[in-house]
């Protein structure tokens, strides 16, 4: 029997697998194209014809409107900004609550606090990662204005019943969609389910310009205050004619005419990108489904995914080895990925580690030294979190879930069945880790 890379075995793999790289020479001869123009960004922070950005700015704007069948879309210089301007947009100040995710990242939690609103987290789902509808439920006050929905490591949220859940109790549903490009729900695209949509052109997103975001919206007043929270607000209210000046405060998140140059090309690979992801996806789904321990991710019925990572939960069954002792016994076995050598072998056990116990969290001070807005005047409520509440979250973390990277093009066939067979050289010889 072949022993364990882990215990001084030869590896599955001795070669680096290959780069996801996806700019290529349409993207080089935009970029080429904006520098020529002299035009690398056309923002002014006043109220004129250039408030709202130059021409690559504005196409990528209309073309990406096009393709996810939306009103607006306004593009910023990421998805945390956009996130920043979508809770902006909803209204949300001092003393109001969000419900939001504790396994995603930071951002999707922090968000509320910009404005001064407290974050509260309810668990996520056992098959499908997304908030749960019911602990949703549970979180919900008098003061709640919001849900934060993400869409999971591609797994679009369960629309039908937080969208309900939100027209019940009258609150606004904000869809992180920074995993999730190219996703559906019922026929239609994730990033559109909720009231406002937030997508991600970080360089190790789906399609990316290095860094960037996409707030999606088919509601004019919410985007006309995006547009403005984008863009030094409080500067231009006044000669736009704009009434209310609830968080009005705007901010610099305005996106350069080379990124968005960039990203046009991105968005037209989108389509091809994902079809080769879902193709890698199924190949390993199939696959590893014949390890006993292992139960690959589920779809949501009516969805489709996008497969920013391939989630695997892993069942000790009564072997006795741990998911984290068997993850290292599999990473063992292969190597890393061209440009992200430092960070090794690109499979985790479990995601992040649960929000609500960050430092932020656990000892309630976002700013100044009062613990505000945790502890401030406006705030009526209170927060636990130590009691965050969350025990699926907390056991998919330390228990139970892995997420891989290894399925994301250009892998080829060769390159997946020594994925394949490295999990199931540990699996045969699990053994070996007791």
């Amino acid at each position: 029997m072949p022993v364990l890379a882990i215990n001084g075995g030869e590896k599955i793999r001795s070669k680096l697998f290959p780069a996801y790289s996806v700019i290529g020479k349409e993207e080089e001869e935009e970029v080429i194209k904006v520098i020529k123009s002299g035009v690398l960004s056309r923002f002014l922070g006043a109220w004129h014809e250039d408030f709202y950005g130059g021409p690559q700015v504005r196409a990528l704007e209309e073309e990406w409107a096009g393709y996810f069948g939306v009103k607006h879309a306004i593009a910023v210089n990421s998805a945390t900004s956009g996130l920043y301007c979508a809770v902006g947009a909803a209204g949300i100040g001092p003393g109001d609550e969000v419900v939001v995710s504790p396994y995603t990242m930071s951002a999707s939690a922090t968000a509320p606090l910009v404005y001064n609103a407290i974050p509260v987290f309810a668990d996520i789902e056992e098959d499908y990662f997304c908030l749960n509808p019911e602990s949703i439920e549970r979180k919900i006050t008098e003061r709640t204005k919001a849900i934060i929905a993400v869409d999971l490591f591609g797994q679009p949220y369960d629309a039908a019943a937080k969208n309900a859940l939100a027209r019940k109790h009258n609150l606004l549903v904000i869809e992180d969609t920074a995993q999730a490009p190219g996703a559906k729900y019922k026929g239609k695209y994730a990033g559109t389910l909720g009231d406002m949509g937030v997508f991600s052109l970080n360089y190790h997103k789906h399609i990316h310009c290095g860094e960037g975001g996409i707030v999606a919206t088919d509601y004019d007043e919410l985007a006309d205050k995006i547009r403005l929270i984008r863009n030094h607000a409080e500067a231009v209210v006044e000669k736009k004619g704009f009434d209310s000046l609830v968080n009005m405060v705007g901010f610099n998140y305005r996106m350069t005419e080379i990124e968005a140059a960039i990203a046009r090309q991105q968005l037209k690979k989108l389509d091809g990108l994902l079809k080769k992801r879902l193709e890698n996806v199924d190949f390993l789904t199939a696959e590893l489904s014949k390890i006993p321990a292992l139960e690959p991710v589920k779809t949501r019925s009516g969805a489709k995914h996008a497969f920013y990572v391939h989630p695997v939960k892993y069942r000790s069954l009564d072997t006795g080895v741990s998911r984290n002792r068997f993850v290292d016994a599999v990473k063992a076995e292969l190597m890393p990925t061209e440009l992200r050598e430092a960070e090794g072998v690109n499979i985790g056990s479990g995601y992040v580690r649960p929000l609500y116990l960050q430092p932020l969290f656990q000892r309630q001070t976002a700013y100044g030294n009062n613990g505000c807005p945790f502890k401030c005047r406006n705030y009526e409520g209170s927060v636990d979190y130590s009691k965050a509440d969350c025990p699926v979250c907390e056991d998919m973390h330390y228990n139970t879930l892995l997420t891989h990277e290894l399925m994301r093009p250009p892998i080829s066939k060769e390159d997946l069945n020594d994925v394949v067979n490295a999990f199931k050289k540990v699996w045969e010889n699990i053994n070996e880790l007791e």
